[in-house]
């Protein structure tokens, strides 16, 4: 046993001393001999453990993910194969299963719909149905928020934390890659073969990502994640949709411990929630924080999200995966410093509100968080109150209650 434990040391050391050495310049060529000799193999788990270590010791974020693709390169056909009994990916409805058809239609979209036509990049035809295809591509944001928001969760209970962090910065930055080529194109860029060299950059990180969804962070979810777990983030994929139709419901056999502990746990709850001024049943208070015209979403004194309300309206997508969650985990490494200064700025008594608007297609959303204290003024939380405020900005004269 000691042995195992000595031998995994040294790997993970190993493994962390290549990422180090690409880090300080060398390429992937130059460090690909010398994983092959030290490494029969190398499972994903011990990938995302280097790389945590990585972070612990101090490297950013953003070096791990500028690393992202480098090293992608050189592990790419030396992650063993990690199998379960059934492979769930295989089975209707199933979230990996989506996953993976949603992978295999974005693989059609850049063969179909892109790269067959690169060819037509000097004419304006030709130029129009690239511009097709990259739209179609652009809906992988949704493919990304169901990881992101429904997936990216349950790491984090699992204690793997670098993984959702670089994959959510490369996934920042696809997202721009494609915005970026999609504009040059649209654009009408007087070098054709410079947009298409952009385009194909992006097509290529899009297709490494594939690469990684598949063979890292589905085999760490495949070890951790329970079924009940798995049915939590098929019913709550729908909230953030899909890239392919007729998505199949999946109805696994319920788990017998887990419905019986709900259940008593359902029986124990109090049928009233007694406030200072007034009282409510459950389905009462519920349903009247889903009617107000607005989303509020409610993170407690230690940064953990504990309450979102699901109006029919909504600003942002919500899952019920974030309850619990970090709230600087719900944000794009890129934005997650905003969050924590505003954070602090309330903790400190500093401020009470801090207020941001933004466009959002055809909405414009007012987005404001304000300082939760009780009546000696200690620090509870953070309400965020986030509202499309178009409809309100045409608003003109007077409507009173006599009006018809």
């Amino acid at each position: 046993m000691s042995e195992l434990i000595n031998n995994r040391e040294l790997r993970q050391k190993a493994i962390k001393d290549i990422i180090k050495q690409l880090h300080e310049g060398k390429t992937a060529d130059e460090v690909k001999n010398q994983f092959e000799e030290a490494f029969e193999g190398v499972s994903a788990s011990e990938i995302s453990e280097a790389e945590g270590a990585l972070i612990a010791e101090g490297l950013p974020v953003e070096e791990i993910q500028k690393l992202c693709d480098v090293h992608a390169s050189v592990f790419k056909g030396s992650i063993e194969e990690i199998h379960q009994p059934a492979d769930p990916s295989l089975i209707p409805g199933h979230p990996l299963n989506v996953l993976k058809l949603e992978n295999r239609e974005i693989e059609r979209i850049i063969k179909d719909e892109i790269r067959s036509k690169l060819n037509l990049i000097h004419s304006e035809a030709g130029i129009s149905e690239i511009c097709s295809g990259i739209e179609s591509l652009g809906k992988i944001g949704i493919h990304y928020q169901k990881k992101e928001n429904l997936l990216f969760p349950y790491m984090e209970k699992y204690g793997i934390t670098a993984p959702p962090k670089v994959m959510w910065g490369v996934d920042d930055e696809i997202r721009a890659a494609i915005k970026e080529a999609r504009g040059l194109f649209e654009g009408g860029s007087r070098d054709a073969e410079q947009a298409a060299a952009k385009l194909e950059e992006a097509l290529t990180k899009v297709e490494e990502m594939i690469f990684k969804e598949e063979n890292i962070m589905i085999p760490m979810l495949m070890e951790n994640l329970t079924q009940d777990e798995w049915k939590i983030i098929a019913d709550e994929s729908g909230e953030i949709g899909y890239l392919i139709e007729n998505i199949p419901v999946w109805n696994p056999a319920p788990n017998a411990d887990f419905t019986q502990a709900e259940t008593i746990e359902a029986k124990e709850a109090p049928g009233f929630i007694k406030l200072p001024s007034g009282i409510f049943n459950t389905e009462e208070l519920t349903c009247m924080l889903n009617t107000l015209p607005f989303d509020i979403t409610y993170v407690n004194k230690d940064d953990v999200v504990k309450y979102f309300s699901e109006g029919k309206e909504r600003a942002f997508p919500r899952t019920k995966a974030i309850i619990g969650r970090n709230v600087s985990n719900c944000h794009p490494p890129a934005s997650v410093h905003v969050v924590e200064h505003i954070v602090e700025d309330f903790k400190a008594g500093r401020k009470d509100q801090e207020d941001f608007w933004i466009h959002a297609g055809e909405k414009y959303i007012l987005i404001r968080y304000y300082a939760v204290r009780n009546e000696k003024g200690e620090y509870l939380g953070v309400l965020e109150v986030t509202q499309d405020i178009r409809p309100i900005q045409g608003i003109t004269g007077e409507k009173r209650l006599l009006s018809e």
